[in-house]
């Protein structure tokens, strides 16, 4: 057992399971003799760690076989770009709904391929932040697509009713809550997921694209920003981060192993509600400002009603063993992201510290 528990909103919390594989297999992968960061890319043995990756993924996730699967370098924000840039090619509209930071970002890429509209905005409801009701969403029947963030890792709001888009492909930016509950992959157009949170280590994107989407992109884009160059070559038109995509693949095989992403899905609910009763049962002291209909199970955003309190909290917390609490630069506070790797002791002896810090400074 490692010696703190990591909140960290990413890069964020591995598997130990997982990290100690990859320490074993370190100098010698399989018997080879050498590690996996020098085996050649399109050879056998790396061939071998992709397959598994995504035979594993496709089945954590029940993806349909008319669903491409894709692990390509760029994070999450190289989709940005690289949605509008394919999908925008035979109609330059699209629906984004903003909710907070990230969407912003994607909104703001996309007006560079076409005509953007915000069908939706966060609003303010008794001083709670909350996803307005979809019957005052004004989504264009005729855009490309609609594009929204399940779940934004810095504003601590979460999607917990799908949006209905009439036909309309649905474009996900799963980043911070994939393989986190269940879903109907066949309820999305596009889905993807920079790894940093739920999939593995930094710096390897996974794209769940169905496949009368993967279209010719926008006259003149960069050859690297075309799906169907990717879906023709399998993820390897150049070479791929080997060494992120086989964390990947040992994540995947441990999810697998603790019983799949349904038994994730018990844990994080769980580990969110057990935070969030704590917060609401102490308003006199900790401050959570997002209404319960879309509180992130995976990012809690919260502050101290006595801010002054705030980096006392943050260095105690360290010294207790429980690291990388401070709020995003652009937001503050204090912020407990707990992915799937971040076990429920972990939640239990954030919220006992945070019992002890009220009781010592209330």
């Amino acid at each position: 057992m490692r010696k703190v528990f990591n909140f960290n909103a990413g890069p964020a919390m591995l598997a130990e399971e997982v990290l100690d594989q990859a320490q074993k297999e370190m100098l010698d992968w399989h018997g080879t003799g050498m590690s996996i960061m020098e085996l050649g890319h399109r050879g056998a043995e790396f061939k071998e760690v992709t397959d598994q990756a995504e035979s594993d993924l496709r089945e954590l996730m029940t993806i349909p076989d008319h669903y491409q699967v894709l692990f390509l370098p760029g994070g999450a924000t190289a989709q940005f770009a690289m949605v509008p840039i394919n999908l925008m090619a035979a109609n330059k509209h699209a629906d984004y709904i903003d909710t907070g930071i990230w969407s912003k970002k994607a909104i703001d890429e996309a007006k560079r391929y076409g005509d953007v509209n915000i069908a939706a905005r966060l609003v303010v409801e008794d001083e709670l932040v909350s996803i307005p009701s979809q019957d005052t969403w004004s989504l264009n029947p005729h855009a490309s697509y609609v594009h929204f963030t399940p779940n934004e890792t810095i504003d601590g709001v979460e999607f917990h009713k799908l949006p209905e888009t009439n036909g309309v492909p649905l474009v996900a930016d799963m980043s911070s809550n994939i393989l986190s509950r269940p879903i109907n992959v066949s309820d999305y157009g596009i889905i993807y997921a920079g790894a940093q949170k739920n999939i593995g280590q930094a710096g390897i994107t996974v794209i769940i694209i169905r496949d009368d989407l993967v279209r010719d992109p926008l006259p003149g884009m960069p050859t690297l920003y075309s799906y169907p160059l990717h879906v023709a070559q399998k993820s390897f038109y150049n070479t791929p981060p080997v060494y992120a995509w086989y964390i990947a693949g040992l994540t995947f095989a441990w999810m697998k192993r603790q019983g799949g992403v349904k038994h994730f899905a018990e844990v994080n609910q769980r580990k969110s509600e057990k935070l969030y009763r704590f917060i609401d049962e102490h308003k006199e002291f900790y401050i959570n400002s997002i209404h319960p209909s879309c509180r992130s199970r995976m990012n809690v955003p919260f502050n101290i009603v006595n801010k002054n309190l705030i980096d006392s909290f943050l260095n105690e917390a360290a010294e207790s063993g429980l690291t990388n609490l401070r709020g995003h630069r652009l937001s503050g506070g204090i912020r407990a992201s707990m992915y799937n790797a971040m076990p429920e002791i972990g939640v239990d002896a954030l919220i006992n510290f945070m019992r002890e810090f009220a009781k010592k400074n209330g």
